[in-house]
């Protein structure tokens, strides 16, 4: 059995996100120890790393609850788990095409720099007149 610091150095996982995870029912609520303190055994260290390493990968808390819910019951078809998967990488998939939207923005409006005054500045120009742009990337900044 371990503390919940020993569980958080054992997965990475800080100890307010353990009682986070807790709390919202992600982790099963520890048991206690005569002296209060939360133990954790051997599956809950394997359910938080599963929890770290998709949220690694970028998966929604509720995208985790379901793909938890699945391995709970392992004679299921993985089909859903598929789906989950499969709507994670195109949610990636087009946050690549947006950042690389970016980057080429990025990249012409350095290229078009004459490295002179600010009042000559491009890069200047440019954020301050969207028109300016070649692409259309507010979406990419999350505006």
């Amino acid at each position: 059995m371990l503390s919940i610091g020993k569980l958080s150095g054992a997965t990475g996982v800080k100890v307010p996100t353990i009682r986070y995870y807790e709390q919202i029912g992600l982790l099963p609520r520890a048991g206690r120890s005569t002296g209060n303190q939360r133990l954790y055994d051997r599956p809950a260290v394997e359910r938080l790393a599963f929890i770290r390493h998709a949220r690694e990968l970028g998966f929604s808390l509720e995208d985790i609850r379901e793909l938890l819910a699945l391995a709970d019951d392992p004679e299921k078809p993985c089909a859903a788990a598929d789906l989950i998967a499969g709507r994670q990488l195109a949610a990636v998939n087009a946050r690549l095409r947006r950042l690389e939207a970016l980057r080429d923005e990025l990249q012409r409006m350095l290229a078009q720099c004459t490295s002179g005054r600010i009042a000559d500045c491009r890069v200047i120009e440019v954020l301050g007149n969207h028109a300016l742009c070649a692409h259309d990337h507010a979406e990419a900044a999350g505006a």
